[in-house]
């Protein structure tokens, strides 16, 4: 299965960065593709919404940015997963900006499954992020649920949360 992540933290060693590559080293020996974006070091700006790719477009963007990097990748991608630190109980800025632009792609075309990682300093703060998971992802692109796995305060980067996204990625069976 070709597994496309978003890494929304604009810390490249924090703790979402040390959940992303659990799950990526397990998912890559279970024989996975994956291809990992660190979305929030990237230069990606938000949709402008002038309906560019739905019109003169034929599906790309006028914007020429890292999405540009990103969108074949989206293309042929049969699982997202996003991941980020929870920011006033929604994902980061960077990874919102990404998010919007899926927009010009409609809905992929291979897109089948998704999975979301968020981290936090305290519990109970994921309420944004799930509904926007469930509603924007699930819900419109059809896509099926892999499953939510969020970790906050001192249990996180431990070997025992860690092992548990390396068990998920590992247990993806492949298609």
């Amino acid at each position: 299965m070709k597994i496309l992540v978003w890494n929304g933290s604009p810390r490249p060693q924090g703790n979402t960065a040390a959940m992303v590559e659990a799950f990526a080293k397990g998912a890559r020996e279970a024989g996975h593709q994956v291809d990992v974006f660190q979305v929030a070091q990237m230069k990606i700006a938000g949709c402008r919404a002038c309906e560019y790719c739905h019109t003169k477009g034929n599906g790309r963007c006028i914007q020429q940015d890292d999405m540009q990097q990103i969108y074949p990748l989206l293309e042929e991608a049969e699982m997202l997963v996003l991941a980020s630190p929870v920011y006033y109980h929604g994902f980061t800025a960077q990874l919102q900006c990404a998010i919007h632009r899926i927009y010009a792609l409609d809905k992929p075309k291979n897109l089948k499954k998704a999975a979301m990682f968020l981290s936090s300093g305290s519990d109970n703060v994921y309420g944004g992020a799930l509904y926007e998971y469930q509603n924007s992802f699930l819900d419109y692109l059809h896509l099926q649920d892999l499953g939510v796995k969020t970790v906050f305060g001192k249990e996180q980067k431990t070997p025992a949360i860690l092992d548990e996204f390396y068990q998920f990625g590992r247990s993806l069976p492949c298609d």
